[in-house]
């Protein structure tokens, strides 16, 4: 199971842990289990180890008295017993422990969940309020009445006067239809009529509009020019003519926008499309308004996703107030084009299941909460999340309203199970580095030569080691040029009595004794690798039974998290080490003192 990753938090958890009751690997379980055996009664022949409580296990005190859960009377816990078991998936912690991590805990409860989604995006024209105006007709431009951009015009104010022979020729037709009054049959009137009208048409397709083509019988002849009217209210956002111009049929002129509305447009990703919906109101604040916030509703979601950044464009459609007037009359609104805004919108669900997001580790991959047990005891629970809220998760499965889960302290809790799987690991014999044994097996005591040899070899090799943990390259290809030399010194010593049992874990350091220089430290590390795990191999024969008494001194340690320190590393490394304190040789003085001592 991966969770987050305890590098930062390691050497205090290992701290902290050391003082709390170590427990069983990290599996996931939902109760104590019943003990393993019942331990025996005092007896002067045997020494009580602590006392236990039956049945809250892991509760122990190194003196009688009572469960500080049940109140029950501790159980003696005599040499050779082994007691209540812990089941897997617990971790036990001292108070003092407790003190350290800063632990706290929450009950988990039932309530809505609520989810602040926030936004980024522009404020854009409204597109359904944009017009294009184009000359319907060849002519010059004689005059302009807007002549800037930026300019606020309202509905039917002119534009441009145009000066447009065919224009011109078509007013002249409609004016004398226009004045002619028939007095023939009702079918020649019916006919008069049918040809104004298509006078008119042509007036229409020409850019006039109905208002201009009605004054037109009132037009002085003299006057053969017309005004370009602005078809709606807005601003002037692009001006292609200048007085004088002659422009064709088709020509752009200018072009106006309303911002009265304007539309705020954001992306939503994929995961956060569930909680938006159409009608939805939002909060929507820009830093060209400070203090101001503006609500509007979503009008539109777009179907598709672009297929790049996986997100769909959410239309907002707002109102513009208008919140001056310049000198000149022009209108000035709150809000401008393409500014950036940012928006909220505020979603609260049914009542559901919710845990804290502070109490989950691991919310991507395989979520797991710490439960609180009471007593320093917390039990590792997979739970199943459903959407994520402000500062809630909505729980699926795992958990239901009264559960005590762990809010603070967790990262640190799990960092100490993770110490004691590796520590339980070692307890059984396992060695997870590549080319480890088990437990070793017997062998006999060595003679004072052997000895001395077995330790003038372990010396230069642990020299090694404390260069890689100083992460002193030079010193370590120094050492390194020695240590085949001293290995084959070693293994004469060896092969000069006729105590065989010890060749094969001798024969076994002596091949991985030749070491390359390493380019870099990690290189290094890699080809000392296989060399350690035949020094810790050699080390725990020579701790149990070389010499007791001369080899005490020899310390096994393994790091939990070595798979990064250097190519093809093992998940976990040990390395032996002649005394104190620990120095991690895998990642030198970036983590020093990552590690935990394991027994034989």
């Amino acid at each position: 199971m991966k969770r987050f990753p305890i590098f930062p938090i390691l050497i205090t958890a290992a701290l902290a842990g050391t003082a709390g009751w170590l427990a069983a690997t990290r599996l996931p379980a939902s109760r104590i289990s019943s003990p393993v055996s019942t331990p025996a009664r005092p007896s002067p022949d045997r020494k009580v180890l602590y006392y236990q409580s039956a049945m809250h296990p892991w509760i122990r005190s190194d003196r009688p008295g009572k469960c500080t859960i049940c109140g029950m009377e501790l159980t003696p816990v005599l040499e050779g017993d082994p007691g209540f078991t812990v089941e897997p998936g617990m971790v036990t912690l001292s108070s003092n422990s407790l003190a350290v991590l800063g632990v706290a805990s929450t009950g988990i409860r039932t309530g809505p969940l609520v989810r602040t989604l926030r936004v980024a995006g522009l404020l854009d024209e409204d597109d359904t309020r944009h017009r294009i105006i184009s000359a319907y007709v060849g002519g010059r431009i004689e005059a302009l009445h807007v002549d800037h951009i930026g300019a606020e015009v309202t509905a039917g104010q002119p534009l441009a006067t145009l000066y447009s022979p065919m224009l011109i020729e078509a007013e002249r037709q409609f004016i004398a239809l226009a004045k002619t009054h028939s007095n023939e049959s009702t079918n020649l009137a019916g006919d008069h009529f049918l040809l104004r009208e298509s006078a008119a048409q042509r007036l229409r397709q020409l850019g006039l509009t109905q208002a201009q083509i009605e004054e037109l019988p009132d037009k002085a002849a003299t006057n053969q020019y017309s005004e370009i009217l602005a078809p709606i209210s807005g601003t002037v956002v692009t001006r292609s003519v200048y007085s004088g111009q002659y422009v064709m049929e088709g020509e752009k002129l200018f072009e106006i926008a309303d911002f009265s509305t304007l539309w705020f447009r954001f992306d939503a990703y994929e995961q956060d499309l569930p909680w938006l919906t159409i009608g939805q109101e939002m909060e929507i604040t820009t830093p060209a308004a400070p203090g101001r916030t503006i609500k509007a509703p979503i009008r539109f979601i777009e179907p598709s996703l672009t297929e790049m950044t996986r997100s769909a464009k959410i239309r907002v459609v707002i109102t513009n107030p208008v919140v001056a007037a310049a000198p000149d009359h022009a209108t000035q609104r709150l809000l401008r084009h393409r500014l950036y805004a940012e928006g909220r919108v505020r979603i609260v669900s049914t009542d559901v299941t919710l845990v804290p997001r502070s109490a989950v580790l691991s919310p991507a991959g395989d979520p797991v909460v710490y439960i609180d047990r009471t007593g320093g005891a917390y039990e590792l629970r997979h739970v199943q999340l459903g959407r994520l809220g402000d500062t809630e998760y909505e729980v699926i499965t795992g958990l239901k309203p009264g559960d005590q889960v762990v809010t603070s302290g967790n990262l640190m809790i799990d960092a100490q199970a993770q110490l004691n799987e590796v520590i339980m690991s070692g307890e059984k014999g396992h060695d997870n580095s590549k080319g480890s044994t088990s437990a070793p097996a017997r062998l006999p005591l060595l003679p004072p030569d052997q000895t001395q040899a077995a330790s003038t070899f372990l010396t230069l090799a642990d020299t090694l080691r404390a260069k890689l943990s100083s992460d002193d390259l030079a010193g370590y290809n120094a050492a390194a040029t020695q240590l085949h030399a001293a290995a084959e010194a070693m293994m004469l010593a060896f092969n000069s009595t006729t105590q065989s049992q010890w060749t094969p874990v001798v024969q076994a350091v002596a091949n991985r004794a030749h070491l390359e220089p390493g380019t870099n430290l990690r290189a290094a590390r890699k080809g000392y690798h296989p060399l350690s795990v035949a020094l810790v191999d050699l080390a725990r024969h020579l701790r149990a039974e070389g010499d007791p008494e001369k080899f005490k001194g020899l310390h096994v340690f393994q790091c939990p998290m070595t798979a990064e320190a250097f190519d093809a590393a093992p998940p976990r490394a040990q390395w032996f080490q002649l005394g104190l304190p620990l120095r991690n040789p895998w990642f030198g003085k970036e983590m020093l003192e990552c590690g935990v001592e394991v027994a034989n």
